[in-house]
């Protein structure tokens, strides 16, 4: 098949193209590169399936002749990470609404299946420790408080992709993913198991936001790209919300001892009040946690990886990143240090 991936040199999308080149399909990238990188393509950027159009997706003219090639879209572009939404509220609402706006409108129009990668910040605040459900309440703070724009501009994705396929008979898919992670992931935008990561490697600090005590669920990368790989090939899921996640839950705190346990780091393990990360009125929710039964109805979906397996995988990626970087630092033959540079990565 010919598919077409927005935001596809991200994290999540740069793995879902591995997937599918893997199997055999021909692979159409666009993404700006505002969060992701020619770096999580470039083993791919030889290859004869995979085509990558630096660009943003509302540029519906180039949009328009992409979403023409292919016969699938994965729609993954967004503003993601909790501190760039609440850094950056303008930019999370414009892009998150009208890429998804010209992706449906283009899909509808040209007839082709697309699948709208949602989130589980669209359920909000829940202060009940129990597995959420694709048909529980959302429970949102108020609109002054910028934490929430990023949830509502995904719920909004959500009614349009839906009113899409109800009125005028869209082939769509909702998957809302569960704190996706693995390799390639970065903790610049506030991701916390990379940043943990790289702290601990570092033996510097590792700085649990809150009291920590508020859970997670974590989802290896491979897991979630096969979940929505399988959905798009499963004709019943059109029309449906599904989650993409791990039942597996921890706290924040304990999973800032497990990553200095098994990264044997000398790190400090300090607990930073929120205001001190996203400024006053910040508000975050306690509990996070799928439930999958759902997807294992409809595609058999099983995690393949728990959370110690998702951690070794992510430190090892971290290592080897720090290892190939203290090797591009030579020294020439006057001993000064000189960087070497590697074109080829690109």
């Amino acid at each position: 098949m010919k598919i077409l991936i927005t935001g596809g040199a991200g994290f999540i999308g740069s793995h879902l193209a591995d997937a599918l080149i893997a199997r055999g399909d021909e692979v159409y990238v666009i993404d700006d590169l505002s969060t992701g990188s020619l770096d999580n393509v470039a083993h791919l950027r030889d290859h004869p399936h995979f085509h990558l159009i630096v660009d943003t997706v509302m540029n519906e003219a180039v949009m328009n002749e992409l979403v023409h090639r292919v016969d699938h879209i994965y729609h993954l572009a967004a503003v993601v990470g909790v501190k760039l939404v609440v850094d950056s509220p303008v930019r999370t609402l414009e892009t998150n609404l009208k890429s998804s706006e010209i992706v449906f409108k283009l899909a509808y129009r040209a007839g082709k299946k697309v699948l709208l990668a949602s989130t589980s910040e669209v359920y909000g605040r829940h202060y009940r420790n129990k597995p959420l459900a694709e048909t529980d309440e959302r429970i949102y703070g108020p609109t002054t408080v910028g934490r929430w724009s990023y949830a509502g501009a995904k719920a909004i994705d959500e009614f349009l992709a839906l009113a899409y396929h109800r009125e005028r008979g869209l082939e769509a898919v909702i998957a809302r993913f569960f704190n996706i992670v693995g390799p390639r992931q970065t903790g610049q935008y506030g991701m916390v198991i990379p940043r943990f990561v790289q702290a601990a490697l570092n033996n510097a600090p590792i700085l649990v936001y809150g009291d920590g005590k508020q859970s997670r669920s974590f989802t290896y990368v491979g897991d979630a790209v096969q979940a929505i790989i399988r959905l798009m090939e499963e004709p019943s899921a059109v029309g449906e919300v599904f989650n993409i996640g791990n039942g597996e839950e921890i706290t924040i705190l304990e999973l800032a001892h497990k990553v200095k346990a098994m990264t044997r780091s000398r790190s400090e393990i300090r607990t930073v009040p929120y205001e001190e990360v996203y400024g006053e009125g910040f508000e975050d929710m306690e509990f996070r946690t799928p439930d999958i039964s759902k997807l294992r109805r409809y595609i058999g979906y099983q995690p393949t990886v728990d959370l110690d397996g998702i951690l070794q995988r992510v430190i090892c990626y971290f290592e080897e990143k720090q290892a190939r970087a203290a090797l591009a630092v030579v020294p020439d033959k006057l001993g000064h240090e000189a960087t070497v540079t590697h074109s080829a990565r690109l």
